[in-house]
């Protein structure tokens, strides 16, 4: 196995953003709702 220096540590790009995260849920959340709207239509009133 080779170490790893704490510099190129550093370096390394990767993992999962908040901002990717937050999107997902979003969008989750969303097609929850319009699939809700889907299944139990009110009428406006």
């Amino acid at each position: 196995m080779k170490e790893v220096k704490e510099q190129n540590l550093e370096r390394i790009v990767g993992g999962f953003s908040a901002w990717a995260a937050l999107g997902i849920v979003s969008t989750i959340i969303f097609l929850a709702g319009v699939l809700n709207g889907f299944v139990h239509p009110k009428s406006c009133e």
